[in-house]
């Protein structure tokens, strides 16, 4: 039957290092990449990292910094006289700013 330490990685902690010999060769033997492959991925990080935000992005934020900022506006009182005047049969509407308010949307 073979050892559990045969069969595991040398990721995991608390097994003795591969590399056999004084601390700093122990300490090479586990570094990643060498300085040529270290620029190598600095260069590609620096360059393909960019974000670039989509402009209706922005103005979507600013529009919401700006309602944001705004007050409250309290339409209960309005919306209850409306709802009594519909439920009376006394609300009258006013055909014109309904047209007007159409064409301003198709236009």
């Amino acid at each position: 039957m073979t050892s559990i330490e045969s069969t595991r990685s040398k990721f995991f902690p608390g097994n003795k290092p591969a590399v056999k010999g004084n601390k700093a060769a122990q300490i090479n033997a586990l570094k990643r990449n060498d300085p040529s492959r270290y620029n190598e991925l600095k260069d590609m990080s620096q360059r393909d990292s960019n974000v670039s935000i989509p402009e209706a992005v922005k103005d979507f934020s600013r529009i919401r910094s700006a309602v944001d900022a705004s007050p409250e506006v309290d339409n209960s009182e309005k919306i209850a006289k409306l709802k009594e005047q519909i439920e009376k049969g006394t609300y009258q509407v006013n055909f014109e700013a309904v047209a007007d308010k159409i064409l301003m949307e198709e236009f």
